[in-house]
């Protein structure tokens, strides 16, 4: 399969600078990290952009790459390829998402470097009116602490890694048919810590993280709806070698109100009527979210007539500004009839309806249409 150039991969020259070579790398990793970026292609567009900087930052490879291109490097692999596995890219990483992207929480590929813990995510179910008028919440969750037998570092008795001497990374020699070449490799022994141990911890057995379950009292604002999120920083996973905790985001779920029906900020409730406050008009009394209101009905009224009720709706979550709310009508036919019911509307059956402009369309149409 054809590969794509690399300097094409990034978006740059051929006599693009060391410094363009790696801002262009960090704008693609930034786009297409499979921790931020869900479509279908993204975790393949990154690793092309890994490929292509793991060449082109180095000198001696970018160098081999511009005299045989991709040939150069599947002689080395059987064809397959450059192989950039073992390639260090913790420094980009670390700048562009403050550590909490990347890597797990073992410490590989990142030394010592202090990484931000990990974010947690919980939902967070609303009745109607807590989501609207907002509320405090008692949050219960399990949030991966640092170990206090071991400060967070899984093992007693520290001392510098003896076979690549703390960097956290071994060099190697391989000979090709284009010449020598020097790879680097993460330490197999500190797993690229830099750091073992004399003992593993029985505490955390050696991850350096314990569990806790912990309350924590959440102030949810007015307005929120479905699908909207709260993030609490520094309420997610302890971080590793010192770095920052990882962040809590709530997400919510509103439950559906009996009577009232939310559009954004608006909300929708439907009155019955009966046939003579529909014909004679009348006020009617209309619970709202901020108490009953008497609403005028106008004669000759119909189902699905709306009504609105300005600023009675739902507050704005950003701008404090409130929402309309929504009377729709609708007039209600009675199931049974009394006799004396039933002999006043078989008295309305004779209502001459020419004067109503709809009635006599339809009439005319009936009429030609037979």
């Amino acid at each position: 399969m054809n590969k794509k150039d690399y300097y094409e991969v990034l978006g740059v020259s051929k006599d693009a600078s060391d410094k363009e070579i790696k801002s262009a790398f960090r704008k693609l990793a930034k786009q297409y990290h499979p921790d931020v970026n869900k479509a279908p292609d993204a975790a393949e567009k990154f690793k092309e952009a890994q490929e292509a900087y793991a060449v082109l930052s180095d000198e001696s490879k970018r160098r081999q790459y511009d005299q045989y291109g991709h040939a150069a490097f599947d002689q080395m692999n059987g064809g397959a390829g450059f192989d950039f596995s073992d390639f260090d890219f913790s420094d980009i990483f670390g700048d562009l998402f403050g550590g909490g992207f990347g890597f797990g929480s073992s410490g590989k590929r990142g030394g010592s470097r202090s990484r931000k813990g990990a974010d947690k995510m919980m939902r967070v179910n609303l009745t109607f009116e807590e989501a609207v008028f907002g509320t405090r919440k008692t949050i219960n969750l399990t949030i991966a602490e640092n170990c206090e037998k071991c400060d967070g570092k899984g093992g007693l008795g520290e001392k510098t890694c003896s076979r690549c001497h703390g960097s956290g990374t071994v060099t190697a020699e391989q000979r090709t048919m284009f010449g020598a070449f020097m790879t680097r490799t993460t330490c197999p022994t500190c797993n690229g810590t830099g750091s073992t141990f004399e003992t593993s911890c029985s505490k955390c057995h050696g991850s350096g993280k314990v569990s806790k379950n912990t309350d924590i009292e959440v102030k949810i604002p007015a307005g929120v709806n479905t699908g909207n999120q709260l993030r609490l920083a520094g309420k997610g996973d302890a971080g590793v070698n010192g770095g920052p905790n990882g962040d809590l985001y709530l997400e919510f779920y509103v439950k559906d109100h009996e009577f009232y029906v939310r559009d954004d900020n608006d909300i929708y409730l439907e009155i019955p009527i009966t046939i003579t406050e529909a014909v004679l008009g009348c006020k009617k009394e209309v619970p709202t979210l901020y108490g009953n209101v008497k609403l005028t009905i106008p004669p000759g009224s119909e189902t699905g007539d709306k009504h609105r009720l300005k600023g009675k709706g739902i507050e704005d979550l950003h701008s404090g500004s409130k929402g309309n709310m929504y009377v729709i009508l609708n007039v209600a036919i009675p199931d049974k009839l009394s006799r004396d019911q039933k002999k006043l509307f078989e008295a309305l059956a004779d209502t001459n309806l020419e004067c109503n402009d709809k009635f006599r369309k339809i009439k005319e149409f009936v009429k030609k249409n037979g």
